[in-house]
């Protein structure tokens, strides 16, 4: 089965959000001091997920050709 560009986006938008949330949750928060390995640890993971989500590209569409119209062999 071939990846869906939109499936990629759907997947890489909220892993984006969300690791970018631990993060500042991590860099900001004074609750989150004795977490904040972990909160690194999952903003790092979360961000990573959506960067190979964004570049893992699927197969390209197969399509086919007419032979009258667009021949394989030009010659």
């Amino acid at each position: 089965m071939a990846q869906n560009r939109i499936a990629s986006g759907i997947v890489m938008v909220p892993c984006f959000l969300l690791g970018s949330a631990f993060f500042s949750t991590a860099i900001w928060g004074d609750a989150a001091s004795g977490n904040r390995p972990l909160a690194v640890g999952m903003g790092a993971l979360l961000v990573l997920a959506g960067g190979l989500a964004l570049l893992i590209q699927g197969d390209p569409p197969e399509t086919q050709q007419d032979p009258v119209t667009k021949p394989d062999d030009p010659g």
